[in-house]
């Protein structure tokens, strides 16, 4: 109960999304260009100060770090895996293997300053730092393989890896900015976290399942089932500390990324059916992220 009450203003910020650009005039258009805005500008700007702001200490991020990398790795090895399921339309798995391993990062942050404060941003952060790059290049790489597109160029491109690899150069090379500019890329920084999740609210959309409703039960089970069940195992056996394994648990629970839907449509993918997938995905975060974190209780008092 009290993760769930954590959780709730978060969640509240993707139904208010909902329901101003069902029933407002701030309509989808609006939305769509708030979403490139958060995807462009903001979230790239929160990843990069976060991180700047955050030093990091190899020995103390080294395990949480392998856990991270670890969990996205398993998820995107069973995600290709359904290619080769019979049936399996090439251009929606091209479209949604993403959505089984990307996490919500808008969520993961506003979740981690909850659970943990300053120091569960922090350990998010180290998250953010070092599976961003992987998590991107496993979405880019089946939909650049299907539409034609150059991968190198695609990576070089996205804006979360160019923000997430600034980020730790500045932090290793110890980069501090003038108060006035640090204040100002705090400031566009956080609001990346509660338009991004009004955002995701505005999006929410469910008929493209009908696409390929066993593909798509497929991935929503390694997102919300199988990776944060090993996330759970593969910490307890690590021996991470209390905040680390919480904060673990929590990163391999989130909803799957709401830019999922602007990378497939962007690069010629299936945009319907990642679309629900990303709807069913936060629906179900809603119920199973407070879930996972309770069970953790089981092993490890916060």
């Amino acid at each position: 109960m009290r993760d769930l009450l954590l959780l709730l203003p978060d969640f509240l910020l993707i139904v208010v999304g909902f329901l101003v650009c069902r029933y407002t005039v701030l309509g989808r258009p609006v939305w769509e260009s708030a979403e490139k805005l958060v995807y462009y500008l903001l979230f790239p700007v929160l990843l990069f100060t976060s991180i700047v702001r955050n030093p990091l200490s190899p020995a103390d991020a080294a395990a949480l770090a392998a856990g991270g990398l670890a969990t996205v790795g398993l998820g995107i090895v069973l995600a290709y895996a359904l290619k080769h399921w019979p049936g399996v339309d090439a251009t929606l798995h091209a479209s949604g293997a993403q959505v089984a391993f990307r996490f919500n990062s808008y969520v993961a942050l506003a979740m981690a300053e909850r659970l943990g404060g300053a120091a569960g941003v922090a350990q998010m952060a180290v998250l953010v730092a070092v599976c961003v790059p992987l998590c991107n290049a496993g979405a880019v790489l089946p939909l650049a393989r299907h539409g034609g597109h150059h991968l190198g160029r695609e990576l070089m491109r996205n804006p979360l890896i160019l923000s997430t690899l600034g980020g730790l150069l500045a932090n290793l090379a110890g980069l501090q900015f003038p108060d006035a500019v640090g204040t100002v890329l705090q400031r566009i920084g956080q609001a990346a976290l509660p338009l991004g999740l009004m955002a995701v609210g505005a999006g929410l959309q469910l008929g493209g399942l009908t696409a390929s409703p066993a593909l798509a039960g497929a991935l929503l089970t390694i997102r919300h089932a199988l990776l944060p069940a090993f996330a759970l195992a593969f910490g307890l056996w690590l021996g991470l500390p209390a905040l680390q394994l919480t904060v673990l648990v929590a990163f391999a629970a989130m909803p799957t990324a709401s830019s999922c839907y602007v990378l497939a449509v962007r690069m010629g993918g299936n945009g319907p059916f990642v679309a629900g997938l990303v709807t069913v995905s936060t629906l179900l975060g809603m119920l199973t992220l407070p879930a996972w974190l309770a069970l953790r209780l089981t092993w490890v008092s916060p």
